[in-house]
């Protein structure tokens, strides 16, 4: 076990952008729109179980399953394409129902927006790297950063208002989007180049 203050900055840093929580705020927004309130706290503890597992296993439990880490990828893009085309075209392709505000927090917030494909590769590449241990208090520091912006969405939403946040809505949506084409194709080029 080597613990290093320099390994778990540069895996937080590494970490931090590709979550990308504070650019993911106009998603939440929309999600908690559209299905109700979500449970910061639920979100927070879901997507650290999610990487933590998947830092340890993860490879493991998808070669297991027979699923390649491109096409698991390519799986949360699509998501994150339907999400985006909501935003955008202000359609509704998931479904609300009584369960929806419980769900919500677990899938899209949790996964694939906190604990997505793009989070997993990325602890992939890290634990060729640095120490588990790091990697892990990494990955907890951004479990903070993320209950935080979860916690303060609701706030964020009255000082933009209904118009700042559809302006946000349809911008963010564009990005997402582009992102969504972008990890499907460089995923789909991998996968069936193999």
């Amino acid at each position: 076990m080597e613990f290093d203050f320099i390994e778990i900055g540069k895996a937080f840093m590494v970490l931090f952008a590709v979550i990308d929580i504070f650019g993911s705020i106009p998603v939440i927004i929309k999600i908690k729109q559209s299905s109700g309130e979500v449970n910061a706290l639920r979100a927070s503890l879901v997507s650290f179980v999610i990487m933590i597992a998947f830092l340890f296993g993860g490879e493991m439990i998808l070669n297991a399953l027979g699923v390649n880490i491109k096409a698991f990828a390519m799986t949360g893009s699509l998501i994150i394409f339907a999400i985006a085309a909501e935003m955008i075209f202000g359609v509704q392709l998931f479904r609300s129902d009584a369960s929806s505000a419980k769900i919500v927090s677990v899938v899209p917030i949790a996964f694939p927006l906190i604990a997505g494909a793009g989070t997993m590769t990325t602890l992939v590449s890290l634990r060729a790297e640095y120490a588990a241990i790091n990697i892990s208090i990494a990955v907890f520091l951004n479990v903070i950063v993320v209950y935080l912006v979860l916690r303060i969405t609701k706030k964020l939403e009255e000082i933009l208002g209904a118009g700042g946040i559809a302006i946000i809505k349809k911008v963010f949506g564009i990005i997402l989007l582009a992102i969504a084409v972008k990890l499907f194709a460089d995923n789909a080029k991998a996968l069936f180049t193999m």
